[in-house]
């Protein structure tokens, strides 16, 4: 046989290779395409979360604060007003921190 000859069955394994090298290109650039696509909705919807994520701690750590400053306030309304009656009446607070004293006693060697 001729080598410059032409074969018709090596013609169409030659094209029928070239459709596939063509298809499985354009298969792995789609899927690559997609890839891509879902890497970025996932960083999106990841930064949401986190933005979510994030003002719902500012607002947990807000609430917080209030919380604290509230007590703080609390106590020491409590405190000036303890000091008052113990000034008012030093006799019957001190009764009373001697009862408390003694009831605590008891509760604690049970």
């Amino acid at each position: 046989m001729n080598s410059e000859v032409s074969n018709p069955f090596e013609d169409r394994i030659h094209a029928t290779a070239e459709r596939a090298k063509q298809t499985e290109s354009a298969v792995v650039k789609h899927t690559a395409e997609r890839v891509e696509h879902g890497l970025h909705r996932a960083t999106d919807v990841g930064a949401d979360v986190a933005a979510g994520v994030n003002d719902k701690a500012a607002e947990i750590a807000a609430r917080g604060r209030e919380a604290t400053e509230k007590l703080r306030a609390q106590a020491g309304d409590l405190f000036d007003k303890t000091r008052d009656f113990v000034r008012e009446k030093p006799g019957q607070a001190v009764l009373i921190a001697a009862a408390t004293g003694w009831l605590l006693g008891r509760l604690m060697r049970r």
